[in-house]
């Protein structure tokens, strides 16, 4: 598949060399194939947002596309692993749960192997730093033609380390969620759907109560950021399809409600 492109996440910033660096190590082993950065901005050691975020993306990637995750707090201790999904999309990174929500998108695990082979990492392997001696040339090695078998041995898929990723809890007429992500101008992705908002008789409230440790205000539900005045509270599905409190420009819901990634809050029937 040397013109297949390789879709690239990690939680590294743009602050340092280390995305350059593994772009170089990806280009000399696959010259032809593109790079796509899906994000480098996965909030540190976040592993949960990245893996929803893989799955939320996989939709629009390229079906030839190779995609390429690390978010790895232990790097140097999980295995590092490369899978084929059912569907035949293959799928590299740490065995820490990352992955699993980007192959269960396409099928599930058909194939998976642990990458210790020594023809395709890059000598000394750097323990902190596995993306650029492991994980990207392994990426950049199944673009150019290497079968998956000659990265290393099979792993039984029952083996993979999975992520519990937290639903929220649903009653008649009230949700228990939580904060999964924010984005630079304050709004807060919850970890609600729309079929969340419906099985607990939400979805047809033109006002509901968001309610926080810090307090509770009333938000209207809308379509889009410009429904609503400044300052003004509102709900919207964002375009990844999660449940997302905003405020009127300039206001920012996240300051304002003063509310961090994992805090609980309680979404019920609001005043009209």
């Amino acid at each position: 598949m040397p013109d297949a492109p390789i879709v690239f996440e990690t939680d590294f910033g743009l602050g340092n060399e280390w995305v350059g660096i593994c772009h170089a190590v990806m280009s000399r082993i696959a010259p032809s194939s593109r790079i796509i950065d899906l994000s480098h901005l996965v909030r540190p050691l976040d592993v949960s947002g990245g893996a929803r975020l893989l799955a939320d993306s996989l939709p629009y990637l390229p079906e030839d596309a190779i995609v390429l995750a690390v978010v790895d707090p232990n790097v140097g201790k999980d295995r590092d692993i490369a899978v084929q999904a059912e569907d035949g999309r293959l799928l590299v990174g740490p065995d820490n749960g990352l992955l699993p929500s980007g192959w269960s998108a396409a099928g599930g695990v058909a194939r998976a192997v642990e990458i210790p082979s020594s023809d395709v990492i890059i000598e000394p392997v750097a323990p902190s730093l596995h993306a650029r001696d492991v994980l990207c040339p392994a990426a950049a090695h199944l673009v150019a033609g290497l079968a998956l078998e000659r990265l290393g041995d099979s792993l039984e898929p029952g083996s993979l380390a999975t992520l519990e990723l937290r639903d929220p809890e649903i009653e008649v007429g009230k949700i228990r969620c939580e904060v999964i992500d924010y984005n630079r101008f304050g709004n807060i992705q919850l970890n609600v759907r729309r079929p969340d908002l419906e099985r607990a008789g939400l979805d047809g409230a033109a006002v509901v109560a968001v309610e926080a440790i810090a307090g509770s205000v009333q938000a209207r539900h809308g379509q889009t950021y410009a429904d609503f005045a400044p300052g003004e509270y509102g709900v919207i599905f964002d375009p990844r399809g999660w449940l997302t409190i905003i405020r009127g420009n300039p206001g920012n819901a996240l300051a304002d409600l003063s509310l961090s990634i994992g805090d609980l809050v309680w979404i019920s029937e609001g005043d009209r």
